[in-house]
This record gives structure tokens, sequence and C-alpha cells, in this order.
């Protein structure tokens, strides 16, 4: 049997057990508001009985562990979801900075728009009317000139901006680039202490907590690939390429430009080109390369075309003195287009008439002003204001999208993010129960050692009696 020393030493042990399990619960209500952390919780194990001619008698109870309760296919589906929600919120603010460059009021449930006073397509708007006016002799060829020059300032500008909207993305890619790096790096050195305090047989549950955070922020800058390993480390990915192999960042990532500043990515041992699909990283070039690029290639067709028409018609034309084949635009394109330097001198000489002399028509002015409803097989059989309207609700369908998907991302994520926290979250209610138990318990053994106490006195006041 036990006797006294032994039961004593019971008594001591599940001092030590209660007192374990209140500190683990003070840990746990320390981090209620910190999503990084996992509740922990004690393993209680009984200990080793005694065999008796009674029988087995129980010796007490020991913690032999401090786990943490986590879903590694939460953590796993979490992290997913913070790939497409990183993507999804990249590609909507580069469109939606694109639509306020652009100066147009687009709506947000199909994508039409509506002319704003300083958007192009009230300004082309004006060029057209101006072009119209000309023809019932009510107009003036400076009025003309004023419309087409901010239909150019209009073309340049917008152009100018979704240039510096590509170089933003291009410049937010490399800022990702080195903070994913830097997580790279950081879970390697986790992994290392991970498995250096588990293979002494310890745990390792507050690393674990931040390798899963760091984790969680690499993956919403680009998607990747983790597997877990028996000695506690996880094996990191990108594109199919190892980047974190157990305790060592074995690779990591830079860009590359592959032409006219369209930086990708690859990898820095081997320079190879990495497929990127999720992630902010992944979300700034889908936007770049597609809505944004197809938006910029619209807007320099619409110009020079708008140009290559108008030219057309205008250089075969006569002023007022009898001048003739002068363009109306300069420029090939968006970013270049401007007005005739000697027509802005003097919009006098504004070729609105198709026979020489004063008393010319207004030919070249009413042709001018039909481009406006004129098909262009190379815009698509539009004309140049249908193009430019369709080129806007592109714009506007892609942040449409964009929004849309990723409130369907936020959503999942949402979900399970509250799905973990209902399992591995703290509740404050439970903890303070368990804190009641461990605290009763501790009390009862302290109580018992009290006990325990007086009876070896009284056996040896016995003794000495």
């Amino acid at each position: 049997m036990l006797g006294l020393f032994g039961t004593l030493d019971l008594a001591s042990r599940s001092l030590a057990t209660q007192q374990e399990g209140t500190a683990v619960a003070g840990q746990n209500m320390a981090n209620v508001n910190n999503p990084a952390y996992a509740r922990e919780q004690t393993v209680v194990q009984i200990s080793a009985p005694l065999q008796t001619t009674a029988g087995e008698e129980g010796t007490g109870a020991d913690v032999v562990s401090i786990t943490e309760v986590r879903d590694s296919l939460l953590d796993n589906q979490i992290q997913s979801e913070n790939s497409a929600t990183g993507s999804f919120t990249a590609q909507q603010s580069a469109l939606q900075n694109a639509e306020a460059y652009l100066g147009e009021q687009i709506t947000n449930t199909s994508g039409a728009s509506a002319a704003s006073a300083g958007g192009l397509a009230a300004k082309l708007s004006n060029l057209f009317d101006s072009f119209s006016s000309l023809t019932t002799g009510t107009g003036d060829p400076a009025t003309a000139v004023q419309s087409a020059q901010e239909v150019a300032t209009q073309f340049n500008q917008v152009s100018a901006s979704l240039s510096q909207v590509r170089a933003n993305l291009n410049t937010s890619i490399q800022n990702d680039v080195a903070s994913s790096n830097q997580d790279l790096s950081q879970i390697a050195a986790l992994n290392r202490q991970i498995v250096q305090a588990q293979a002494g047989g310890g745990t390792a549950n507050d690393l674990v907590d931040q390798r899963q955070q760091t984790i969680e922020n690499l993956a919403g800058m680009v998607n990747i690939s983790t597997t877990a390993q028996p000695n506690g480390s996880v094996n990191i990915s990108i594109g199919g390429v190892p980047m974190v192999t157990g305790n060592n960042a074995v690779d990591g990532l830079q860009t590359h430009d592959a032409g006219g500043g369209q930086l990708l990515l690859q990898d820095e041992n081997s320079a190879t080109p990495l497929s990127v699909t999720g992630g902010s990283i992944g979300g700034n070039i889908t936007a770049r390369d597609g809505p944004l690029a197809a938006l910029q290639t619209s807007l320099n067709t619409l110009a020079s075309q708008l140009i290559l028409q108008v030219n057309n018609i205008y250089s075969a034309g006569y002023n007022p003195a009898g001048g003739h084949g002068q363009p109306f635009f300069t420029g090939t394109g968006a970013a270049d287009i401007g007005l005739n330097r000697a027509l802005v001198s003097d919009p006098s000489q504004f070729q609105a008439s198709s026979t020489a002399g004063a008393g010319g028509d207004t030919q070249i002015a009413l042709a001018l002003a039909n481009l406006a409803t004129q098909s262009n097989p190379a815009l698509g059989n539009q004309s140049l204001t249908q193009n430019y309207a369709q080129t806007v609700s592109t714009l506007g369908n892609a942040i449409n999208t964009a929004t849309d998907q990723l409130n369907t991302s936020q959503a999942i994520s949402t979900t399970l993010t509250n799905q973990r926290s209902s399992e591995s979250g703290v509740s404050i209610d439970e903890e303070m129960t368990n804190l009641m138990q461990f605290q009763k318990a501790y009390e009862a053994s302290a109580q018992l050692v009290t006990t325990l106490n007086a009876m070896m006195e009284t056996v040896i006041n016995m003794k000495t009696a």
C-alpha cells in the first residue's frame, strides 16, 4: 500500500497537476484576442499504479504534455482561401484605380457607363457636336479646335495615368516578392526551432502558431503548397519549385522583365519561370496583363483610328483662304495624340470645305460630324463613340467580376475563420469554468496534504509518547 509518504507524494503530484492546468488556462485567457493563437490544453495521465495484495492502487495523475487544439485541414483551407482573397483584392484595387483615372461613371451592377462631364465620352461628343455646328453656319472653328484639344489632352492624361497604374503594380509585385522571401526565411527558421524543441520530447505550440500565421501571410501574397513532415517541419513550394525544405530556405523569388516592363516571377537559383495564379502578386499580374492591358490597347486603337479617320477627311478639305492638305491631329495613339499647331494658332484656317474659295461648302465638316456614328471595320464595325462605350463597359464588367469573386472569397474566409475560432479559439466562459475546477481541485489537494500532515504528527506523537 502507499502509506502516508506515498499518499503525500500523490497529493504533491495532484497539486502540480492543478497548478499546471491553472497556468495553461491563464495562458489561454491572455491570448483570447490573439487571432494567431490556438487554444492549449493539458493532457493528464494516470500515474503508474501500485500493485498490492488488495489489488491495484492508484498513485495519482501527472501532466504528460500541453497540446494545442489545431485542425490542419482548416488551416490548409484558410491558407488556400487567403491566396484567392489576396488575388481578387489586388485585381479589384488595380481596376478601380483605372476606373478613377478613366473619369467615367460605371455602374456597379451591369458594367454600363454614364458619360461624365470630365470623361472622354463627353469630350468626344462635344467634338462631333462642334463639327456638326459648322455645317449649319452657327458654329465656330475655334470651338471645334478647343474641343479637339480637350479630347487629345484627355487621351494623353488617361494614357499616362494607366501607365502609372501599371508601374505601381510592378512596384507592388517587387515589394511583395521581397516580403515573400522574408516569410520563407522566417518559416525555415521556425522549422528549425520547432524540430529542436520536439526532438527533446517537448512541444513548441507558440512557435507553431507563429509559423502558421507566417504561412497564411505568405499565401496572401503568392499561391503556395505546403507539406507537413514527421519531424514537425513544413516544406513550402511555389509553382512546383521547392522554396523551404525542412530547416532551410533552399530557394527564393525574384522578378524578371519579360519585355515592355512586364515583370513576372522566377526562382532565384535556376531562373525558372513560375506560374503564379493566386495571392496579391498573382492578382496584380492578372489585372496588369488582362483587363488593364486590354483597356490600354483599346484606347490606343481608338485614338489611332480617330487620328486616321479625321485626318483622312480633314486633309482633303480647304480653308477659307484656299489652304489645303494639312492634318487635323498629330501623333499615332493615345499617348501622343495632339492637334496641328498651326490650326491651334489660327482656328480660322479650319479646312471645312470640299472646294476651294471663300464661298465653299461645309461637306468636310459634315463628313467629320458623321464619324460619330459611322461604322469602322478596324473597331469591329462599331463607330468611334460605340467603341469607347464598349471599352468602358468591358472595364466595368471586369470590376464587377473581381468584386463578386472577392465578396465570395471573403465570405468563405469568414466562414472558415469562424469555424476555426469555434474549435481552436479561446472561450472566456470555458476557461473561467476550467479555472474554477483547477482551483477547487488544488484546494482539495492542499486539504489532503494538511490531513496527511496531521496524520503524520499523530503517528510521531504516538512514537514519542
